[in-house]
C-alpha cells in the first residue's frame, strides 16, 4: 500500500512535469542521443533518465576500444540489450543483465560475438530520443523499443507470428573489462524471474540484483548452468534462460526489470513503486517529460538549428552522470562491501573525478543545486564507508583509476557556493585526511614537495604533482573559511609546489628524480609516463590556482603571451606518435583530453582576452558536431558536453572553487537559465552575427562592467548579462585581467 502510494504521486509528478509544453517547441526534440556513438566519443544511445541508475541500451556483442560503451555506430549487428553502461569512458564495464528476444527466422552464429545470438540493423530504422529507443531487428522481423525509470527498465519487444519467438537473458554475458563471478537466475512463475549478477572488471565487486516480469506467460523455458542446461534455481559463473513463445503477427510482449545494488528484494521495491503495471507510452512519456523539465532549465534563442540541436545534446549528456546506487528505500552496495542506508539523500556514484571536477560539477552547482547536496553526501558516505574520499568510484567500488583527490575541489565547490545540507565539519575532516596518508605517493610528496619519477612505469609524477597542488590550495580556501589557520598555511604552502617542478631552461614542468635532479633528454611535445594522458605542454598549465605566478615564472605577460600562442600553433608532426587519448588538437592544444579545458581562457589573465573569444569560438565550432562523430574525444561522463553548454554560454570556471567564470564567447542570441530558486538569469547577445567574435562591452544589470568574469554569485541571485559583439578586438584599456586571486 504504502509503495503503491508513492508510486502514483511520482508518476503525477512525471507526468505534471513539462506538461504545458507542446510538442512543437519541446526541448527533448533537439537532442540528438547518437552524438558519440562514432569516433571517440564512447557514448551509448539507449534510454536512461537524468541521472538514474538504468542506461538501457543496445551492445553491438563485439568488444573492442571503439564499443567501449556497447555499441559503436559503424556496426551493423545487435546482439542484445543490456541494462548498465559507461557514458563515454575509456572504461569497458557493466553491461549488465542482456536481454535479446528471437524467433525462427534466423540462426547463424559467428565467432567475433561468442557465438551469440544476433541481428543485422540498419540506422534508417533505429531511433534515439531522451528517455527511449527503438530499432528493428532485421533478421527476425521484431521490433525493439527501450524507455527506462529511475531504477527499473522497459522493454516492448513487437513480434511477427511464429511458433519459436523466444526472448534469451543472458548474465553470462561479459564484454571488454567486464566478467562475471557469480550469477542466479531463479523462476518464480511463468511471468516472473529473479537473479543477480556479481562480476569483476574496472570496479572489482560489483553487485546487480533483479526482477524481471513479462505482459505475458511464456510457455515453456530452458535455463543454463556454464552452458549445460540444468533446472530452476541455478547459481553458477555463467548463467542464462532461453523463455519459449507462441506469438501472433504483430503481438507485443513487455519485459520490465527493476534493479537494485542490495537485494531482489530491493528490485522488488523498484519494480512496486516505478513500474507496477505493463504501460509502456506512459512510461516513455514519463521519461520525456523528466527529461523537459531538466533541459527546460536553459532556454536558447538562436536561428542556427544545428548549433541549437547540439547545445541540448550537450546539455542531456552532462546528466547521464553521476548515476543513482540507492534504492527507492535508500539501501545500496557500499564501497566497504556492505549494504549501506543512504539516510536523507539519494546516494550516487560513477564519478569521474579527474574529468569532471573542471566543468561539469561546477555546471550542477548553477543547474542542480539540490541534487548536488545529494552528490557531496554520496562522496562524504564513500568517505565513511573507506576512510578516504573516492578518486574514481563505480558501483560502489573504488577503482582508484587517475590521480590526485578531486573530490576537495567538488566539495569546496559547493561549500563556497551555498550547497547545504551536508556536514561541513565532516567534509573538512575528510578532505584533510584524504591529503594527508601516506599511499598514492602522496608520502614523497609530502616529504619532497613534489612526486618523483620512478621505475613503475605510467607514474605520472608531474601531472599527480600539479593535481595535488590544486587540490591543496582549495582545502586551504576551506581551512581558512573554518578558521582552520594553521591547515590553511600548511596547505597554502604545498600548494604551491608546482613551483618545484619548473625547470627555467626549458620553461615547461619537467619531471624530477628523487635526488633533485631533473630527468635528460627532455622533450616537451613527447607522450611519456611523467604526464597522465599529456604531454608536458597539455599540462604546463594546470595551476588554476596561481595564473599570477605561473605567468611571473615565465618571465611576465609578453613571455606567457608568446608561450600561449606556441601551444595553440605547434603542430604535430606526421612522423609524431600521438596516443589514443590526443584528439581534437589546435596545435598542442587536445580539445579531446581534460588538461586542456581551461588553457583557451587564460588569455583573459594577461589583458588580451580577445584572443580567448577567437579560440573558444574556434572550439565551440569545431569540436563539437550534430553527428554520431560529434566529439572529438571520449565525452568522459558529462566533462566535455559540460565545456561545451557553459562556453556557448559565454563563460567557464577556469578555477572552479574560486566561484567565478571567466568570458568567452557567447553563442546565442538570448539564453534564460532558470534557475531552482526561482529566479531567472539572462544572457543577451547583441550584433551576434558569424563575423562579430570578440566582446565590445559587457553590462550586467543595466551597468557596464570592465571585468572580463562573472561570479557565481551573481548568477544565482538572478539578472541580466548583455555581451555587444564587433569584428574588431577591443584593446587593452577597456578590459580588466582576470586574476586567480578574485573572489567572488
Amino acid at each position: 500500500m504504502r509503495y503503491g502510494l508513492i508510486y502514483i504521486v511520482f508518476i503525477a509528478l512525471l507526468y505534471n512535469c513539462g506538461s504545458k509544453v507542446t510538442d512543437s517547441v519541446k526541448l527533448t526534440n533537439y537532442v540528438n542521443p547518437f552524438i558519440g556513438t562514432d569516433g571517440p566519443g564512447n557514448t551509448y544511445p539507449g534510454a536512461t533518465i537524468p541521472f538514474g541508475m538504468v542506461q538501457l541500451s543496445p551492445d553491438i556483442g563485439i568488444p573492442g576500444w571503439d564499443r567501449i560503451a556497447g555499441y559503436f555506430y559503424k556496426d551493423s549487428i545487435i546482439t542484445g540489450f543490456s541494462h548498465m553502461h559507461l557514458s563515454g569512458t575509456g572504461t569497458g564495464d557493466l553491461y549488465d543483465i542482456l536481454v535479446m528476444p528471437t524467433n525462427s527466422r534466423f540462426a547463424t552464429r559467428i565467432k567475433d560475438n561468442n557465438f551469440m545470438p544476433f541481428s543485422s540493423f540498419s540506422h534508417e530504422k533505429e531511433k534515439a530520443s531522451p528517455g527511449y529507443y527503438s530499432v528493428e531487428l532485421l533478421d527476425f522481423g521484431i521490433k525493439a523499443e527501450l524507455t527506462t525509470t529511475a531504477r527499473t527498465g522497459i522493454n516492448r519487444y513487437t513480434f511477427p507470428k511464429d511458433d519459436a519467438s523466444q526472448i534469451h537473458i543472458d548474465l553470462g554475458y561479459a564484454l571488454n573489462w567486464d566478467a562475471p563471478t557469480k550469477t542466479f537466475l531463479k523462476v518464480v512463475n511463468n511471468t516472473t524471474i529473479e537473479g543477480y549478477r556479481m562480476s569483476t572488471g574496472w570496479a572489482k565487486d560489483q553487485r546487480v540484483y533483479f526482477v524481471m516480469q513479462l505482459s505475458k506467460a511464456f510457455n515453456s523455458y530452458e535455463i543454463f548452468k556454464n552452458d549445460s542446461l540444468t533446472t530452476s534455481p541455478v547459481e553458477a559463473v555463467k548463467t542464462k534462460i532461453i523463455l519459449n513463445y507462441k506469438t501472433v503477427d504483430k503481438e507485443e510482449i513487455i519485459l520490465k526489470t527493476g534493479l537494485s545494488t542490495a537485494s531482489i528484494r530491493g528490485a522488488y521495491i523498484s519494480l512496486a513503486v516505478e513500474a507496477p503495471d505493463f504501460n509502456f507510452e506512459k512510461y516513455k512519456a514519463a521519461a520525456n517529460n523528466l527529461w523537459e523539465k531538466e533541459l527546460q532549465k536553459i532556454q536558447i534563442t538562436t536561428k542556427d538549428d544545428t548549433k541549437k540541436r547540439i547545445f541540448y545534446s550537450m546539455l542531456y549528456q552532462s546528466m547521464l552522470a553521476p548515476t543513482l546506487l540507492s534504492d527507492c528505500n535508500g539501501d545500496y552496495k557500499g564501497a566497504n562491501g556492505k549494504i549501506e542506508k543512504a539516510k536523507g539523500f539519494d546516494r550516487y556514484d560513477t564519478f569521474s573525478l579527474w574529468d569532471t571536477y573542471r566543468a561539469a560539477h561546477p555546471l550542477y552547482t548553477i543547474l542542480h543545486p539540490n541534487r548536488v547536496s545529494s552528490m557531496i553526501n554520496s562522496l562524504l558516505a564513500h568517505y565513511k564507508e573507506t576512510g578516504l574520499l573516492p578518486v574514481w568510484s563505480l558501483q560502489g567500488n573504488e577503482t582508484n583509476m587517475m590521480i590526485a583527490n578531486h573530490a576537495i575541489p567538488v566539495i569546496v565547490d559547493a561549500y563556497f557556493k551555498g550547497i547545504k545540507n551536508f556536514d561541513i565539519e565532516l567534509a573538512y575532516k575528510a578532505c584533510k585526511e584524504s591529503s594527508m596518508f601516506d599511499s598514492r605517493q602522496l608520502d614523497s610528496y609530502k616529504t619532497l614537495g613534489y612526486v618523483p619519477v620512478d621505475d613503475s612505469g605510467e607514474n605520472w609524477s608531474v601531472s599527480k604533482t600539479l593535481e595535488y597542488a590544486y587540490d591543496d590550495w582549495c582545502l586551504a580556501q576551506f581551512a581558512k573559511a573554518l578558521n582552520k589557520l594553521d591547515d590553511y598555511n600548511y596547505f597554502l604552502k604545498r600548494s604551491e609546489n608546482w613551483r618545484n617542478l619548473y625547470d627555467a631552461k626549458s620553461t615547461f614542468m619537467r619531471p624530477k628524480l628523487r635526488d633533485g635532479s631533473f630527468i635528460k633528454d627532455f622533450i616537451p611535445k613527447e607522450y611519456t609516463p611523467y604526464f597522465c594522458e599529456s604531454n608536458a605542454w597539455q599540462y604546463f598549465w594546470s595551476v588554476p590556482q596561481n595564473i599570477e605566478g605561473l605567468i611571473q615564472k615565465v618571465g611576465g605577460n609578453d613571455a606567457f603571451e608568446q608561450k600561449l600562442d606556441s601551444m595553440f600553433s605547434l603542430k604535430s608532426l606526421p612522423e609524431d606518435k600521438l596516443p589514443i587519448f590526443s584528439t581534437g588538437m589546435i596545435g598542442q592544444y587536445a580539445h579531446g583530453n581534460e588538461p586542456s579545458h581551461h588553457v583557451a581562457y587564460l588569455y583573459n589573465y594577461i589583458h588580451k582576452p580577445w584572443k580567448t573569444q577567437e579560440l573558444v569560438k574556434e572550439i565551440l565550432e569545431t569540436q563539437y558536431k550534430n553527428e554520431p562523430n560529434g566529439h572529438c574525444g571520449n565525452e568522459d561522463c558529462g566533462q566535455m558536453s559540460s565545456w561545451y553548454v557553459l562556453s556557448s554560454l559565454g563563460f567557464y570556471p577556469v578555477n572552479p572553487v574560486q566561484s567565478i567564470y571567466a568570458f568567452g564567447y557567447p553563442m546565442f542570441d538570448l539564453v534564460t537559465i532558470n534557475l531552482e530558486n526561482n529566479k531567472k538569469f539572462t544572457i543577451r547577445t547583441k550584433n551576434n552575427v558569424p563575423e562579430n567574435k570578440y566582446i565590445q562591452t559587457v553590462e550586467f544589470n543595466g551597468h557596464k562592467i570592465d571585468r572580463n568574469y562573472i561570479s557565481h554569485k551573481e548568477i544565482m541571485q538572478g539578472g541580466t548579462l548583455v555581451f555587444t559583439m564587433g569584428d574588431i578586438p577591443k584593446g587593452k584599456e577597456n578590459t580588466m585581467a582576470l586574476s586567480s586571486k578574485k573572489y567572488k
